[in-house]
């Protein structure tokens, strides 16, 4: 079963509770996402382990429940 946008910013907030979560449906199936997480959590953090601390919190579900999910990452400006 597809993971709805309101579940995937749920999880990923309860792993990153200072994030700012904006999911997007890209085709209206609820199978393809893009999100955009701003946190201060990634400070210090490159792209990349920005990226995996984001599917880490969507505890495995990544290829199987939600198929695909266009992903940017960012720590707030002035941090």
């Amino acid at each position: 079963m597809p993971m709805d946008a309101g579940e995937i910013e749920s999880m990923i907030r309860e792993s990153l509770p200072d994030a700012e979560v904006t999911i997007q449906d890209l085709r209206g199936d609820g199978d393809h996402y893009s999100a955009k997480v701003v946190s201060a959590s990634f400070v210090g953090k490159t792209r990349v382990q920005q990226h995996q601390m984001v599917y880490k919190a969507l505890k495995g579900r990544m290829g199987g429940e939600l198929h695909a999910l266009a992903l940017q990452t960012s720590q707030p400006e002035g941090a």
